[in-house]
């Protein structure tokens, strides 16, 4: 099983970035955490990470992987609230994605409680920090 982890607009900063919302650790020290404990324990899972600030690259990314992958959980940040190609490239692939969000996204400014997103999704999660990719990658797994 491969399950591909996209993160997309200011992502690269997690650790750096208004800790008091996003915590002090950085993505790519958290996916090494989140290979070892599902890949050591399951031997048919695959996890990948990418992560782009560009729109454009996310989109390619999409259709590079939409038909093979078995999960995809994104995390498009401010994309999500503003992206209708993001959407349209969702709804073009066959792979199944999951919203994810590390802060929660209807508690914050209005503007971020729409996403063009979701209705594309087979889900969301939202609010529950960096612990929300555990639960995706587990929904993908069930």
């Amino acid at each position: 099983m491969q399950i591909h982890i996209i993160n997309g607009a200011n992502l690269n900063l997690l650790g750096k970035r208004e800790p008091d919302i996003y915590g002090n650790v950085s993505f790519e020290d958290y996916f090494e955490i989140l290979k070892i404990k599902f890949e050591s324990n399951n031997k048919n899972i695959q996890l990948f990470y990418y992560q782009s600030n560009i729109e454009g690259e996310l989109i390619n990314y999409l259709h590079q992987i939409g038909f093979s992958a078995d999960g995809i959980i994104l995390n498009a940040g401010a994309y999500t609230h503003t992206s209708i190609a993001l959407a349209d490239a969702l709804a073009s692939i066959t792979t199944p994605a999951l919203e994810v969000h590390i802060s929660n996204i209807y508690a914050r400014e209005e503007f971020r409680h729409k996403s063009y997103l979701t209705p594309k999704c087979v889900g969301i999660i939202s609010g529950l920090g960096l612990f929300g990719y555990d639960l995706a990658i587990e929904y993908f797994l069930k």
